[in-house]
């Protein structure tokens, strides 16, 4: 085993509006509907950086209200983040990186986007106490 491999850590905002659904953006790079986030910056905290990759993926300014999850690719090493966060002002915008934005159902999300990442939407959504913490391979759940 490699013990100088390194993780990386994403971060990603479930932004929930009045009616409970969450907002999904389609990727340009690959289609896969999903919620807006990104790979955390060296030198930047986690808030900062949670806050840049949503508004640059929709135009929006957000507030996080609480962590939600914590979930790792195990194929790839990546560990994220997922924040359940509201809207405090901009308007949707196409960028770059998404081409497409839905508000979803808990039963939209499920097929809509791969278990991998339905899963942290979903868990935000149904939020109770403490975050999850989950395990998967990119597009499937591991058991732990």
């Amino acid at each position: 085993m490699d013990h100088h491999q390194q993780h990386s850590v994403s971060v990603a905002g479930v932004i929930i509006d009045d009616q409970g659904r969450a907002l999904l953006t389609q990727r340009r790079d690959n289609d896969h509907w999903e919620a807006p986030g990104g790979v955390l910056e060296r030198d930047e905290d986690i808030t900062t950086g949670l806050l840049r990759e949503i508004h640059e993926e929709t135009g929006l300014h957000v507030e996080p209200v609480t962590l939600t999850g914590v979930y790792k690719n195990m194929t790839r090493g990546i560990v994220a983040l997922v924040f359940r966060c509201k809207v405090v002002s901009g308007h949707l915008t196409e960028t770059d990186e998404a081409r497409a934005f839905r508000w979803a159902t808990a039963d939209e999300v499920s097929s809509l986007a791969s278990e991998a990442f339905a899963i942290r939407i979903l868990d935000a959504m149904h939020y109770q106490q403490g975050p999850a913490i989950r395990q998967h391979d990119g597009i499937h759940l591991l058991e732990s």
